[in-house]
């Protein structure tokens, strides 16, 4: 299991830093910084995919939300949040996602996995719920994925 986990944060890390791989967004609001990350999930090793229950595929694609709250000693608590959102072409068409957290090594993550379109632009709208005394974040964008 040890192994799994350096695994997965190996390919976390490579998702983050790779410009190709993905693209990887932020947020902030207030003391909270909401980082989003969608990629396909053919660029998940095996082991990770089994490991997480991800399906490998050229045609879907891995979103991943996670949020940070800033403490006053400079350090960055993470932070249960309730991820709700859709994701959808340009025409209009558009399907729920389905969110899933994940805690490993003091992180909490929310992933939800899609199916995409060749080359075609997709939308998403989340609604991030980082704070119960706070309305949810509003977070919009848009990626294109290529299928190779």
């Amino acid at each position: 299991m040890r192994r799994v986990l350096e695994t997965m944060t190996l390919v976390w890390l490579s998702m983050v830093m790779s410009p190709l791989a993905s693209a990887e967004q932020l947020e902030r609001v207030g003391d909270y910084r909401i980082h989003y990350s969608a990629v396909n999930t053919s660029f998940l090793t095996q082991e990770v995919a089994a490991a997480y229950d991800i399906q490998r595929s050229k045609v879907m694609a891995l979103l991943s939300v996670s949020v940070l709250e800033d403490q006053p000693d400079g350090t960055a608590r993470p932070v249960q949040a309730n991820v709700e959102g859709k994701v959808g072409n340009l025409a209009g068409q558009s399907q729920p996602l389905s969110f899933r957290t994940v805690r490993e090594d003091g992180a909490i993550y929310q992933l939800a996995v899609f199916r995409i379109q060749e080359d075609e632009p997709m939308r998403f709208n989340l609604e991030v719920g980082y704070d119960r005394n706070q309305e949810p974040a509003e977070i919009a964008f848009m990626q294109r994925f290529f299928i190779e």
